[in-house]
């Protein structure tokens, strides 16, 4: 018989996402331990303040600095860089659920209209060039690749056809990335990136749909199958749905109720992994996997966030790389920093609390130990308030 739904709170489940995504309850033991909690961390070519995923690491692990995620990554190779929703640095351990998805990415890229429009009809010749001279030359970037294009081409983001063939065979699996140079990928071959993890067989798409499935849910505490199925993007949502109820009549997830009636599934033990609530304030990148979801996290923390970086100017509400304030279970408000490396200087050029929020003496002087710990991972020697609500 099927077990009825639990209710769950919007406080519980705001709980169990903040745990699961280490923001809650005792800090990650080591980078590694953090990265696979957090299942990927996403990577970003932004860095008015820091790199995404360093402000997102830093965050969550006291003492995070830039070399420990560079020697998982690049000196220990148990990270490598691939797609979930966007670039991120994943766990060399999955790679061959990865594996499974590129047949899948190589032939949704082939029938992409815009992509075919980049490379032109000799989609073969193309690669096989690209490939080629990678084989023969060792590590190539974009920019090793010249070629002229028309004036009246269009070109989406500047585009080559060379840069659309790099980016296409990494998405099939045919490159992975062995570097970033000022954040621009250096490509090279995977046997020779990491050839242990290369010569693995892909896994079965059915452990695959589990895998995806189950991890996710753990990451999340509860969620909708739609949000399993987005968690890594490996999967359509009925996919996702089928495994739920799968799970669900097996007694392996939680049928369970939020608050506004949406079903959903919780890990069986939920209740269990309520963690204790937290007086820490932090600050978070606008990247943060509980922000990357804007309905979630507006309906879980009644905070409507939007990534206006390319938001001209005069119509951004707020600022252009703006990191919301975590003060323990409740995200409070959110400022606008400009790290200054010329001058040493971190600048907060305006800051909100959230509306009910008091902006109480103790409430900023939090916010201002937050910036002053910002600042000293990224190397700043001074925080500087400028502009609306300066401390």
């Amino acid at each position: 018989m099927p077990r009825k739904p639990e209710p769950v709170t919007q406080a519980q489940a705001r709980r169990l996402l903040l745990a699961a995504q280490g923001l809650l309850g005792p800090p990650p033991a080591d980078l590694d331990t953090l990265i696979r909690q957090l299942g990927y961390v996403q990577m970003d070519s932004i860095n008015v303040v820091e790199r995404a995923h360093h402000l997102i690491l830093g965050s969550r692990l006291e003492g995070y600095a830039p070399a420990d995620f560079d020697a998982l990554f690049l000196g220990e190779r148990r990270l490598f860089e691939h797609w979930t929703h966007d670039a991120s640095a994943i766990p060399l351990a999955w790679y061959p659920h990865w594996k499974v998805r590129f047949p899948r990415s190589r032939a949704r890229i082939l029938q992409n209209a815009w992509w075919r429009e980049r490379v032109g009809d000799r989609v073969d010749e193309l690669l096989d060039l690209v490939l080629e001279r990678i084989r023969a030359e060792g590590p190539l970037r974009s920019a090793d690749f010249e070629h002229k294009q028309d004036k009246g081409a269009s070109a989406w983001w500047g585009w080559k056809p060379q840069k659309a063939a790099l980016e296409f065979l990494w998405h099939a699996g045919e490159l992975a990335v062995a570097r970033r140079v000022n954040f621009h990928k250096v490509y090279d071959l995977p046997e020779r990136v990491f050839p242990a993890a290369h010569a693995l067989p892909a896994t079965t798409l059915a452990k695959h749909r589990e895998w995806a499935c189950s991890t996710a849910l753990e990451r999340l505490g509860v969620a909708t199958p739609r949000e399993l199925a987005a968690y890594y993007d490996a999967l359509e949502p009925a996919e996702a749905a089928r495994w739920c109820a799968a799970a669900a009549k097996a007694g392996r997830v939680r049928p369970v109720e939020t608050e506004d009636g949406r079903p959903a599934f919780a890990v069986e033990d939920w209740k269990a992994r309520l963690a204790e609530p937290s007086d820490r304030t932090v600050l978070l990148c606008p990247f943060d996997p509980i922000l990357r979801d804007r309905a979630r996290a507006l309906r879980l923390f009644d905070f409507d966030f939007r990534f206006e970086a390319f938001v001209p100017e005069a119509k951004r509400q707020y600022g252009y790389y703006v990191l919301p304030i975590l003060e323990g279970e409740a995200l409070v408000g959110r400022l606008d920093p400009k790290f200054h490396r010329d001058k040493g200087v971190l600048e907060i050029k305006g800051l909100w609390f959230e509306k009910g929020i008091r902006a109480t003496r103790a409430r900023k002087a939090a916010v201002s130990r937050a910036a002053e710990t910002l600042a000293a991972r990224i190397g700043a020697r001074d925080v500087q308030w400028t502009g609306p609500g300066a401390i």
